[in-house]
């Protein structure tokens, strides 16, 4: 993932200033930029057994990151169960992401962090985690948001949610065209989040998503893991 300065005279009201449906219409992608990949997040809840699940679903397809996401436990808790997880990403070569806390991602020796709005700055995470961190925040629907994440280091933005998820309750619904317009002014990429599955990522992929974060359609796919991963190959490839 690569970083882009922003630009200080970019800066509005995401209310006042309403996006352009048809804005990244105009453009052509950068032909420098990597097609859109795979960002797993993990289900809400694993066992000792997930580790072997989550080797079968890096080696039926591209996974760029996993994101260890584990709501309601402490930081030892999610320590414990962190080991073997970070062994199979480490094999995949697959970036191992740390969601919310930075002095866990620290503990672990994570290949990056991903924050929420209220889990603190990219700049902290930056001099806790080392030059060559991935720090990504959520920017919910928000291009205000976005810039200022850009401007204090992050590596990527996330929008979201973009479809219903029962993975998380979301209070944002941006629109696709979001995804043009951030690819289309910044370098940093965005990640697109929420209740995506290979039937619904299509429109995300070509609006200029550089990458797809899926949870539910991987690990609830009714034939395996391995084949919620397999079922992206086509989608990815536009």
């Amino acid at each position: 993932m690569t970083t882009s300065e922003i630009p200080d005279s970019l800066s509005f009201d995401d209310e006042t200033l309403r996006l352009d449906p048809g804005f990244a219409d105009r453009f052509e992608r950068d032909p420098r930029r990597p097609a859109c990949q795979l960002y797993l997040i993990s289900p809400p809840a694993i066992d000792d057994g997930f580790a072997d699940t989550l080797d079968a679903a890096l080696a039926a397809g591209p996974v760029a990151a996993f994101q260890l996401r584990l709501k309601g436990l402490d930081d030892h808790a999610v320590a414990a169960l962190a080991g073997p997880v970070q062994v199979v990403c480490r094999k995949h070569d697959v970036a191992f992401i740390v969601n919310d806390s930075i002095g866990l991602a620290k503990r672990l020796g994570a290949d990056g962090v991903h924050l929420g709005q209220d889990d603190g700055d990219p700049r902290a995470a930056r001099d806790a985690l080392g030059k060559d961190a991935q720090i990504g925040v959520t920017c919910h629907d928000s291009r205000h948001l976005a810039m200022e994440a850009g401007e204090a280091g992050a590596d990527y933005v996330a929008f979201g949610a973009f479809y219903p998820s029962t993975t998380k309750e979301a209070k944002h619904r941006p629109e696709p065209s979001i995804l043009g317009w951030w690819s289309t002014l910044f370098g940093i990429p965005g990640v697109a989040i929420g209740g995506i599955t290979a039937d619904n990522a299509a429109p995300l992929v070509a609006a200029g998503a550089d990458f797809i974060a899926v949870c539910g359609a991987v690990w609830n796919h009714p034939d395996g893991a391995a084949a919620g991963v397999a079922a992206f190959e086509a989608v990815l490839a536009g």
